[in-house]
């Protein structure tokens, strides 16, 4: 579970403009759900 939350902290973005701040969540998101595809279909 910590190795867990280091990931989230290291993901996170330091900038306070929003257009960037949601660019980067959308940019994580994505990644997170193509992984989670890829790992669907190994099954």
């Amino acid at each position: 579970m910590t190795e867990l939350l280091r990931l989230a902290r290291a993901l996170r973005t330091g900038c306070e403009d929003p257009r960037t701040r949601f660019a980067h969540r959308v940019r994580v998101g994505l990644a997170v759900a193509a992984l989670i595809l890829i790992l669907s279909f190994l099954e």
